[in-house]
């Protein structure tokens, strides 16, 4: 049994004296799991990190079997974001979360093409941050816990949606809010209008996100969001807090 497609690094962790053990994202097999021989050593470890894009091949005798890979790289998206905290932070959140989030062995198409289109540009100034926030609201999607933002979950109300239901999921309209506002979830500008969004947007952005995730899917499988996008909201929100006067 084999298989060979372009795939994303999700997670490398030791196996043995010399070996990884790597789990991939492509857009046919979904996420997966293999052994990567030598993967440890010096000759192979640039290749098998975090959020780089590859073009990967498994190999096993049955398809039930761990199987190995090996790999070429495409893309070396661990490599540019190495040198900016803030890029290198969203990879490994990003990474992160498609480990934690998606099922073995199960086609994500978007989920895949999403990510690689965040990894491509990580090391553009003002891409990647909203690109995650964009990402992780297609996430919730594609695993049936999509988010509404077409009309008001008021019936009535015509004017600017500006927060969302944390029940629900649903927008809610600036006048419909009234003084539940301070209970509700803030709806950036940028999520349903476009344009170019601020850090400020961006954190309001991961803060909605990560309320829907942290409840609907990590909170179904009784585990906690992953670390690395904790450390981005906290690192996110003390630049922030800095501002401040």
């Amino acid at each position: 049994m084999e298989w060979q497609e372009p795939a994303i690094v999700l997670e490398v962790a030791p196996y043995g004296e010399a070996d990884a053990l790597v789990t991939l994202l492509t857009a046919g097999q979904g996420a997966w799991r293999g052994l990567v021989k030598g993967g440890n050593a010096r000759t192979k470890n640039a290749l098998w990190q975090p959020g780089n894009i590859i073009l990967s091949r498994w190999a096993a005798r049955l398809a039930e079997q761990l199987g190995s890979f090996t790999g070429e790289m495409v893309r070396p998206a661990a490599a540019l974001a190495m040198d900016d905290r803030l890029q290198l932070a969203i990879l490994n959140a990003a990474c992160a979360l498609a480990a934690g989030a998606l099922p073995e062995r199960e086609p994500h198409r978007e989920a895949f093409a999403g990510l690689a289109r965040l990894l491509a540009g990580i090391n553009i100034s003002g891409f990647a941050l909203p690109a995650l926030v964009l990402w992780e609201l297609d996430l919730l999607r594609e695993l049936g816990f999509g988010l509404d933002f077409s009309t008001s979950a008021v019936a009535g109300d015509n004017d600017r949606l500006a927060f969302v239901s944390p029940r629900s999921g649903r927008a809610v309209s600036l006048s419909a809010a009234g003084e539940w506002a301070g209970r509700l979830l803030r709806l950036p500008p940028f999520l349903v209008e476009g344009g170019e969004p601020d850090a400020a947007d961006c954190l309001d952005g991961l803060k909605l996100t990560s309320h829907f995730l942290a409840r609907d899917v990590f909170g179904a499988r009784h585990r906690p969001l992953p670390p690395a996008r904790e450390r981005l909201y906290d690192m996110l929100a003390d630049r922030e807090e800095k501002k401040c006067p």
